[in-house]
């Protein structure tokens, strides 16, 4: 009897190493370790509940901070600062490879990246996924109060449509040198990642017109809520803050301009010197399948990079059916990424300062 107890216990005990070794991931407990998490403002579900599931799936705590634009992010990256996890834009990221500040993606443990929506699949800074995992994804439009201005006026006019001065006082513009000055560039038939210094000083003399014409309120998150209670009448806004205002406001409209935009992917990326790497490579796998991208996706409005989810959620029932703003237009020949440039980055950041003070 001893000797059939034995041999059951011996069988029971391997059998619960078979289900640990065929779940993998599923039962590691990392008993207690802290995450780092460095993401975009207003870029994760309201009740954080995909964090909090995280947290209690690997038995972790994640310590999630935000910022509100690459630069700030670069800036914490070259002070050293040690994080898991960053959700840069593209050519952050593109800057980022180059200076060798990334570790590869571990492909062993992200093994889903064949959930990828095809507008995020093959960006040619990182065409293999080698150091990157597209979170959301969007373009650069306008945000506008058809209950103000004329829907034909807008799609006629385009970027020019911020220089009008019939909307002296209602305009709001975004404070972000790259995205201003690429509706400058493309209002004025250049390309967004020009290094033509007379086209960059023909942009520049574009914004200063527009301060002129507008005097915008230069602002950043703060345009979500402000439009979706239509406090102006006419905004620069990123389509997936636009999918979040159409959906509380019906009078606003979202407009992509016929002379082009920028298409930006935010992704995943981890740090050459984070600290936990494992988990951090899992934190991506879980943050890429359905149930996280449905549900962060859902929250914000940012086009998802699950491609089950933003055909779910833009397709008949979808939380942004018929929203203009919800995916990104794609094939456009004058859209663009935004791609890493030293001389381009240093001109705007020295004139920007010119443009906001003259307002």
């Amino acid at each position: 009897m001893k000797k059939i107890l034995s041999v059951l216990l011996i069988l029971a005990l391997a059998a619960g190493l078979l289900l640990t070794s065929a779940l993998g991931e599923e039962t590691e407990d990392f008993g207690g370790v802290t995450l780092n998490v460095f993401n975009w403002g207003e870029y994760i579900d309201s009740d954080m509940s995909v964090i909090r599931n995280f947290e209690k799936k690997y038995n972790c705590r994640v310590n999630y901070k935000t910022y509100e634009s690459n630069e700030i992010l670069y800036t914490q990256i070259i002070a050293g600062d040690s994080w898991d996890i960053l959700v840069p834009s593209d050519y952050m990221i593109e800057r980022l490879i180059r200076e060798k500040k990334l570790q590869p993606i571990d492909k062993s443990i992200v093994t889903n990246l064949d959930l990828l929506a095809d507008g995020v699949k093959n960006l040619d800074f990182d065409p293999d996924n080698t150091y990157m995992v597209p979170y959301l994804w969007q373009t650069v439009g306008i945000v506008y109060d058809t209950t103000k201005i004329d829907p034909e006026k807008v799609e006629e006019k385009g970027w020019r449509i911020f220089q009008d001065p019939e909307y002296a006082g209602h305009t709001y513009m975004y404070d972000s040198e790259r995205d201003a000055f690429m509706i400058a560039f493309k209002s004025l038939g250049y390309s967004a990642n020009t290094e033509n210094e007379d086209e960059i000083m023909a942009a520049y003399e574009w914004l200063l017109e527009m301060n002129s014409a507008v005097h915008p309120s230069y602002v950043t998150d703060e345009v979500i809520d402000a439009m979706a209670e239509g406090y102006k009448w006419l905004a620069l806004v990123y389509s997936g803050d636009a999918a979040y205002i159409l959906s509380e406001n019906e009078d606003m409209a979202y407009c992509t301009p016929k002379e082009g935009t920028n298409v930006a992917v935010d992704a995943m990326v981890i740090p050459a010197n984070a600290t936990n790497p494992r988990l951090a490579n899992l934190f991506i796998k879980y943050i890429l399948d359905y149930d996280a991208s449905l549900e962060i996706s859902e929250d914000v409005g940012y086009a998802s990079a699950n491609a089950e989810v933003l055909a779910e959620l833009s397709g008949p029932g979808g939380t942004y059916e018929g929203n203009a703003a919800y995916v990104p237009r794609g094939g456009y020949e004058l859209d663009e990424f935004y791609h890493d440039n030293e001389v381009l980055r240093t001109r705007l950041s020295d004139l920007w300062f010119k443009v906001m003070s003259a307002n």
